[in-house]
């Protein structure tokens, strides 16, 4: 939320405006509240739209739809104007989670709880029907769990029974994977076509993922109109349920009388909002929400910006439905990254020399161990992590509690995966063909059976890098699987030794297995600069800020674009440098036994720690909140060593007391482990 601001209203009807919450492509929505401190949502048409006859007769309906139904299970439009100035539609904050972000921080909804949900929701659906109206847009992030009971928001493009899909330009339709087929199609939407969606919500609630899935959204489409759901996930008690909602006829499709009985919700199925963690959830919003009425001139003293710091560092969510709107207040980071509710929280504090109990694991991945430098590290992508399990088959873990979600079919990869944003994850079988999986439940999405990929090097928005079997670099595009360019390598690689890459602006850094660097333009595969000696082995660079950093013999910044040396520290001695990580004008690499933090801009020392008897394993240091983490010892059996970033201070050490390599990564507060086929998520500070 942010102040009031130049060319804003103080006023709209009887509500003082206090801060603009935020907008969008019709409207702006400002926090008022009226004479008695009741907190409500405003929305109102942006000026250079009044005068636009399409937008403000669509703006009118939505007000109109909204006014129409009444029913305790949406969020009530309070007043509205849409005649004469500036149209506005005033509507109550309705606090808590939506389902979507219930689910991605809880899990899956008990069965009990999904009926309680879905009585609930077929009780609104009934009124809206009642209404005359077509919601057309049901999905999780419409539904807000309150104390009070889930309450479906946003009638932006709810419909008469009788109106089509499609109408003028402009017009938003609803969102893939929960329209109905023939609202997909542009044809005639009944109540038949939220009993669809009211299908796809229950088996999303049940099963904690989507049931139609794609790359992209013609291919959730297609999958609607044309695939069949995903079910595997939905407790079997509730599949004959959820199965006759998503018939493709909507014929075919059962009525809100017969769900609603064959809900049949047992006595206490709506505790999950009385009582419980989503309960305290919904309590703690509510009670910044009441905290979010008293505004400057009231008794509280607290001024607005204080309030909206609070409000921020507290992480509201409050919901202004019936508008056609739903606003998150969230943490600072949360609201820059979109909101990651499967974080962990970090230590408050720890007990120097002392590690803390691991979050989940270890878990048995199967007959597969950590022996060499070619095993990867795991994967975090989105709420997932992946790792390397038995048979060669990657395995998916939930981040939260370390259960498994999915185990590929393709057996073999030769090599490390890569995450395309959050939503793919891309391997090598031991044929050399290049698969492209669904993050969130291991199907395959697309493969390049020709790739003759040996090993994945890098991966940027546009290409996947690969070294090939031959021996050489090729770059395969992602949106059409075609190949880009294919050159000889300038730097040694081969299956057994792989290179090891970095990619950034354009420039495709890639470290042989013995030591020679080289940069590449990624749009042709042209050497840009290189190959220089700077090991004697494989080692991965670091790229930040148009610096790549390199480990080898010395620890070394060169410019990106050049291949020019700003700085260079040589090796204390042992294998020399290992591979560095950058983080906040921060480099962090292992030399032998010391683990050094050193500024970016000169390489100077900002401290180092000798946190090991031995000379220890060369693979990069994960990062994480204020700590570094890091294996000691090459043999494995001295653990790994969690220092902190401030001051350069052993936090603690942890072992599970045998030997073997560590393969680390970090994300979302976590520290993933994989040590001798075994996988634990540590918390961090």
């Amino acid at each position: 939320m942010n102040p009031l601001g130049t060319g804003d209203p103080l006023r709209l009807g009887p509500y003082r405006l206090t801060g603009v919450l935020g907008a969008g492509g019709m409207g702006q929505v400002y926090l008022g509240r009226d004479s008695g401190g009741r907190t409500v949502a405003v929305k109102v048409l942006r000026p250079e739209l009044s005068h636009d006859t399409g937008m403000a007769q669509r703006f009118v309906r939505e007000a109109h739809a909204a006014q129409a139904v009444r029913s305790d299970g949406v969020a009530r439009v309070l007043a509205a104007q849409t005649e004469g100035g500036r149209p506005w539609i005033a509507t109550e904050f309705l606090a808590g989670p939506t389902l979507d972000q219930a689910v991605e921080r809880y899990g899956a909804l008990e069965e009990p709880t999904v009926r309680a949900l879905g009585a609930a929701l077929v009780r609104t659906l009934h009124d809206i029907h009642g209404a005359g109206l077509v919601h057309r847009d049901l999905k999780p992030s419409n539904i807000v769990l309150t104390s009070r009971g889930p309450r479906i928001i946003d009638f932006g493009i709810a419909r008469p029974e009788h109106g089509l899909t499609l109408t003028t330009t402009g017009q938003t339709v609803a969102t893939p994977g929960y329209a109905a087929p023939e609202q997909v199609l542009g044809q005639r939407t009944g109540p038949a076509g939220d009993v669809f969606s009211l299908g796809v919500v229950l088996a999303y609630a049940a099963g904690g993922r989507p049931v139609y899935e794609g790359g992209h959204v013609a291919a959730v489409q297609y999958q609607v109109v044309h695939g069949d759901p995903e079910l595997g996930s939905v407790p079997g008690a509730l599949r004959p349920l959820v199965e006759p909602c998503l018939s493709k006829d909507p014929g075919g499709r059962p009525g809100l009388d017969w769900i609603g009985q064959a809900l049949a919700p047992p006595r206490g199925a709506d505790r999950a909002w009385k009582s419980g963690p989503l309960a305290q959830d919904i309590a703690r919003r509510g009670a910044d929400a009441r905290r979010m009425s008293a505004l400057p001139g009231d008794r509280t003293g607290l001024s607005r910006r204080r309030l909206i710091g609070t409000l921020a560092a507290g992480g509201t969510v409050l919901a202004a439905g019936g508008g056609g709107v739903a606003w998150w207040l969230l943490r600072g980071d949360e609201a820059e990254a979109g909101g990651r509710p499967w974080e962990a929280e970090p230590l408050a504090h720890y007990n120097e020399g002392t590690a803390p109990s691991p979050l989940w694991g270890p878990v048995d991945l199967g007959s597969i161990g950590v022996a060499d430098a070619r095993t990867p590290a795991p994967l975090p992508v989105h709420d997932l992590v992946v790792a390397l399990a038995e048979g060669g088959r990657l395995r998916a873990y939930d981040v939260r509690t370390g259960r498994a979600r999915w185990t590929s079919r393709t057996a073999g990869p030769t090599g490390r995966p890569l995450a395309v944003s959050d939503d793919t994850v891309l391997t090598v079988d031991s044929e050399g063909v290049l698969h492209a999986l669904n993050a969130q439940n291991g199907k395959e999405r697309w493969k390049v059976s020709a790739a003759e990929a040996a090993t994945l090097l890098a991966v940027d928005d546009k290409a996947v890098y690969t070294a090939t079997r031959g021996g050489e670099l090729r770059a395969v595009a992602l949106t059409s699987q075609t190949f880009l360019w294919t050159v000889p390598s300038p730097v040694r690689t081969s299956e057994k030794n792989p290179a090891a890459a970095a990619v950034a602006d354009g420039r495709l850094v890639v470290c042989g297995e013995d030591g020679q660097v080289v940069a590449l333009d990624t749009a042709r595969g042209k050497t840009l600069w290189g190959p220089a000696r700077h090991g004697t082995t494989a080692l991965a660079p670091a790229v930040a800020d148009g610096t790549v950093y390199l480990g080898g013999r010395s620890l070394t910044a060169l410019t990106l674009s050049t291949g020019e040396k700003k700085w260079s520290q040589p090796s204390g001695g042992g294998h020399g440098w290992g591979a560095p990580v950058v983080e906040k004008d921060v480099v962090y690499a292992v030399d032998a036994t010391d683990l050094s933090a050193r500024r970016t801009d000169d390489g100077t020392d900002a401290w180092t720690l000798t946190f090991a008897s031995e000379d220890s394993s060369q693979d990069a240091p994960v990062i994480a909140g204020n700590s570094v983490w890091a294996g000691a010892g090459e043999a494995g059996s001295r653990g790994v060593a969690a220092v902190d970033t401030r001051d350069g201070r052993l936090a603690w050490p942890y072992t599970q007391g045998t030997e073997g390599r560590w393969a680390l990564s970090a994300a979302g507060n976590r520290v993933f482990m994989l040590h001798n086929g075994t996988l634990t998520a540590m918390p961090v500070f």
